[in-house]
């Protein structure tokens, strides 16, 4: 009997010691995800872009804020009015819309006060902005802002992008619109998608990708930067890609565009 009553109490241990080793397994995967989170920002910080070459056009600004509960730190281009006075525009719209520091610090001052003082006071709230620029024909610049949010509570930073193009010829920004045909965008979803999962089959960074749903690149479809034979298309965490892997962007080679491309003098793409 005693020998009975001892079988039956190591039958019930035997679970506890397999949770344990369930527990270990997901530690080791969170450690995974994190190493590749932060190898894939950093890829992307050390991309090559044109800021070198573009001395004499842009101007490097930046924006340093550090408080009790929060940094501020933001590093973007204004353009030099001495070249053309219609660069005026976009330094304008940079500084009185875009690098917005005073609606970017009640925006956090609003978050915490949502939230438990108490827990609230434990995080601090970081917000980082820098830039990538690049030229296209002496004719467009494109510029390429990604934003770093690092909220309180969460594991890891989140990354969001906006793109601008801005025609140095003519002082205007150009969206979507001025670039490729109306009405393209599902056409042009299709296209990305193949090339999406030519990537996705290739295995490697791409796996547990997506293709994007046309709500996504609707959200989307102004956040690109130009090259003289490519566009790249730039999405936020979690829109084509998790956190963990793949890239924030996709290129298109110019001559798999040409179906969606408008075919205007004004249009710098057209070739």
């Amino acid at each position: 009997q005693d020998s009975t009553i001892e079988i039956e109490e190591t039958k019930q241990i035997e679970p506890v010691l397999k949770d344990t080793v369930q527990i270990e397994d997901t530690h080791v995967q969170d450690l995974d995800k994190t190493i590749t989170i932060e190898l894939k920002q950093q890829k992307l910080i050390e991309k090559v872009d044109e800021r070198k070459d573009l001395q004499n056009l842009i101007i490097d600004k930046r924006y340093l804020v550090g408080k009790k509960d929060y940094t501020i730190n933001f590093n973007y281009p204004l353009l030099n009015e001495t070249l053309k006075p219609t660069n005026r525009n976009f330094n304008e719209f940079i500084n009185e819309y875009y690098v917005n520091v005073t609606k970017t610090e009640s925006d956090i001052l609003e978050n915490k006060s949502l939230c438990d003082s108490i827990e609230a006071s434990k995080f601090r709230e970081e917000r980082f902005i820098d830039y990538k620029i690049y030229n296209v024909n002496d004719q467009l610049v494109s510029v390429l802002f990604y934003k770093e949010n690092f909220y309180s509570g969460a594991m890891h930073p989140s990354y969001s992008f906006d793109g601008f193009n801005f025609d140095l010829n003519r002082g205007v920004f150009m969206t979507y619109e001025d670039f490729f045909n109306e009405g393209s965008e599902e056409e042009l979803v299709v296209i990305i998608n193949e090339k999406i999962n030519e990537q996705i089959g290739k295995g490697e960074m791409y796996y547990d990708c997506w293709e994007l749903s046309p709500d996504d690149f609707f959200e989307s479809k102004n956040n690109f930067v130009l090259n003289d034979t490519y566009v790249e298309f730039y999405f936020d965490d979690c829109v084509m890609c998790p956190s963990y892997t793949g890239t924030y962007s996709i290129e298109i080679e110019l001559v798999e565009l040409l179906s969606v491309l408008k075919k205007y003098d004004s249009n710098p793409l057209v070739f």
